[in-house]
């Protein structure tokens, strides 16, 4: 799957309990805590349950199996470095991999090669496995996987057919739900596409829920995913489309409070007790942007530092800006993008003016939402959103 840059959050989350294993082409791959203790589970079962060499043969099965996975997840990528979107990282994980795009392309052209571009690689390995290596898949089924009976090389060939043609489900987060907004894009423009192609993916996963509920438990929690992914995806569509033609000064916050970087981080304590705000922007004597210090940063550096601890050595360096003459979707596109708890608003003068976070972007489409007109304050937005 190919996703863009997550939330600070969950992206974090992520980061903190996977391995770096290397990079490939500027894109670091890392291993997930949970991916090693799902190898070790199903070597642990296989021994106990077949002895020692079908064990080994099941982890070297796994071990294949998430090779291809990486190999799907760098089509995405090197289709997507084709169209100037940076990759950093992809993390594999018990239930496949995740490349992070910096963004999804809005182009329809665009949007289906970096999408296709993943199957496209498994239906590869699969000819390949099937033309060089004398596989044979035409009797087999899923339940062969598992089989010590069938051969490497065919299991490995089966496994790749199948999630080429599991990724194009038509769904979000799935390679499929892309490929469908891009074909709608063509005629239905982003957002309305997208819209459609979030409803459809969310009945994909009414019905997937369905037939677990008669068969296996796993499509439930499947159809879950599949069912928040794309609510996900349509209300991210939607603030951007909002955002469009909006003045970022119509949902900056223009009253927060600064820290520089040799207060105390006592000091920044009791700033956060006294007020509401998450994010603490540091700025120097003339007012530019240092850096920001989030509630969570702050917490942390209390209680592994201390309370002298310096704001200038916890905080987080460097903060995205913009200007405030600019539209309200570059502030969002930064916040998707950087993975930044905020984005600063400057003057000509680069001199702090403004923050704009997740929460002012929210009220901003509470507002939009509630003005039939589709008004906010005095502007239109350029774009519909998803009522979804």
């Amino acid at each position: 799957m190919a996703v863009a840059a997550a939330g600070r959050a969950a992206r974090k989350g992520l980061m903190s309990w996977s391995l770096n294993i290397g990079s490939v082409a500027g894109t670091v791959i890392r291993i997930h805590v949970t991916f090693l203790l799902f190898l070790a589970w199903i070597f642990g079962v296989s021994y106990f349950s077949s002895g020692p060499q079908v064990a080994l043969g099941a982890l070297l099965f796994m071990v294949l199996l998430f090779l291809c996975v990486l190999l799907h997840e760098f089509g995405h990528i090197f289709a997507a470095r084709a169209f100037g979107v940076r990759t950093p990282d992809v993390i594999l994980l018990p239930i496949g991999g995740v490349s992070r795009l910096e963004r999804i392309p809005e182009k329809p052209k665009e949007e289906f090669l970096i999408a296709i571009a993943g199957p496209m690689v498994n239906v590869a390995i699969t000819l390949v496995l099937f033309l060089l290596a004398g596989a044979n898949i035409s009797n087999f089924h899923l339940a062969t996987l598992w089989s010590a009976k069938v051969s490497m090389v065919e299991r490995l060939a089966l496994v790749n057919l199948f999630l080429a043609v599991f990724n194009l489900i038509p769904a979000f987060p799935m390679d499929g739900g892309r490929v469908l907004r891009a074909l709608l894009a063509v005629r239905l423009g982003y957002v309305h596409a997208t819209e459609v192609a979030a409803a459809i993916g969310q009945w994909v996963a009414f019905a997937l829920g369905f037939l677990g509920l008669f068969g296996d438990p796993i499509l439930i929690f499947i159809a879950i995913f599949i069912y928040l992914a794309a609510s996900a995806e349509a209300h991210l569509v939607a603030i951007r489309a909002v955002a469009r033609g909006v003045p970022v000064t119509a949902a900056m916050l223009t009253q927060f409070i600064t820290l520089t970087p040799d207060e105390h981080i006592d000091t920044a304590v009791d700033t956060l007790l006294r007020t509401q705000q998450g994010e603490f922007p540091v700025v120097d004597g003339l007012n530019r942007p240092l850096g920001v210090l989030a509630r969570n940063d702050l917490i942390r550096a209390l209680k592994h530092r201390g309370p002298d601890a310096r704001v200038g050595d916890t905080m987080t360096d460097g903060i995205p800006t913009v200007s405030n003459r600019v539209c309200l979707d570059e502030a969002f596109k930064l916040l998707q993008e950087k993975g930044a708890p905020a984005v600063g608003v400057v003057d000509a003068s680069d001199r702090l003016v403004g923050l704009v976070t997740s929460e002012t972007i929210g009220e901003m489409m509470m507002r939009h939402h509630a003005q039939p007109t589709g008004r906010i304050g005095p502007w239109r937005s350029s774009g519909r959103g998803a009522g979804l």
